[in-house]
């Protein structure tokens, strides 16, 4: 099986959903003539032409706008935001609009748009460039939120968020983007609403997402060598059909459950995950569910304060020992 970036994973979904559908097309900032900011979309411009692979000006909820247009006439574009901070221009139309045509026309129009890009702190971006925007999206009915670890899921998920007839939120991080893993050639696309099982274990469900499902897995590998604490690691993938079953299954199965998160903790998606847990598994459960999330303060950008702000293996580490009262 080749072994691929994670950027490649994402442009060959975009490549191979451009060739089998002639009304899928890419819109963004520097999508074409520079290849992508983040050159996800390397080579999409030679293959695909200018019609199809469409630089915008810098103006998010023009192009926005105009994809949701695109998308109520028979259109399938795909909307890249260079980083969904900048979605915040075009909060109006990806909230009030594209989720909500579908509903109010009594189901006549469909906007099979799918909006993706960079969400989270990256590298360096500051305060108003570092947003983690999933609970943002995942609060609004309408919308699908996804959020792939690795390219193996990247790959699938966004061919079928591009097939999808709702609008659908695709979430992305810098510092993932070089990240390689196992892509198999032939055609395959992985269901909304079905978490995965990342590491299996018997001592404490760790839920996560997105790049802190790596940051879990990292944690987790050092319990189990240092303690020999087994640790299960589950990949919800996509928040918003959120595999509610899944999570319920492993804790049920562990006693022990901690959420992991980039965002913030105040009405977070750890919070929602917490309620719950203790709704449908409180018998089940040992202790209280955990959450580490990002410190509720604006990124820094200084790059030490940056790692403090931001969970990483250490901190989940100390939050799986707390969960499960190891004092080890």
């Amino acid at each position: 099986m080749p072994v691929i970036q994670f950027r490649e994973a994402l442009n060959q979904a975009m490549c191979e959903e451009m060739q089998r559908d002639p009304d899928v097309f890419l819109m963004g900032e520097e999508v074409a003539e520079y290849d992508g900011a983040y050159k996800v979309s390397q080579g999409m411009l030679a293959k695909f032409g200018p019609m199809r692979v469409v630089d915008a000006p810098i103006s998010e909820s023009g192009f926005a706008g105009l994809g949701i247009g695109a998308a109520m006439v028979g259109m399938r574009p795909i909307i890249e935001f260079m980083t969904f901070s900048f979605s915040l221009v075009a909060f109006d139309q990806v909230v009030n609009n594209a989720p909500k045509v579908r509903h109010m026309s009594g189901g006549q129009v469909k906007v099979p748009i799918v909006f993706r890009g960079i969400s989270g702190p990256g590298q360096q971006l500051a305060a108003t460039h570092s947003w983690t925007v999933d609970a943002l999206y995942t609060h609004v009915p309408g919308l699908k939120v996804v959020i792939p670890s690795t390219p193996y899921d990247a790959k699938g998920l966004l061919k079928t968020a591009i097939r999808d007839d709702d609008a659908v939120i695709f979430l992305e991080n810098e510092s993932m983007y070089g990240n390689r893993g196992e892509v198999p050639e032939e055609e395959y696309t992985i269901p909304f609403g079905k978490a995965d099982i990342k590491r299996a274990g018997k001592d404490c469900t760790v839920v996560a997402w997105g790049k802190t499902c790596l940051t879990a897995l990292a944690a987790a590998e050092q319990l189990h060598k240092d303690h020999g604490i087994d640790v299960e690691v589950l990949d919800l993938r996509t928040l918003r059909p959120m595999d509610t079953e899944a999570i319920f299954a492993s804790v049920r199965k562990t006693g022990y459950c901690i959420t992991v998160e980039e965002g913030y903790p105040t009405c977070g998606i750890g919070a929602e995950i917490a309620a719950i847990v203790q709704e449908n598994c409180l018998d089940s459960l040992d202790n209280a569910v955990v959450r580490i999330a990002s410190l509720d303060v604006p990124m820094p950008y200084s790059k030490p304060l940056l790692q403090h702000v931001v969970p990483d293996a250490a901190r989940v580490a100390e939050g799986i020992k707390k969960a499960i009262y190891f004092k080890g």
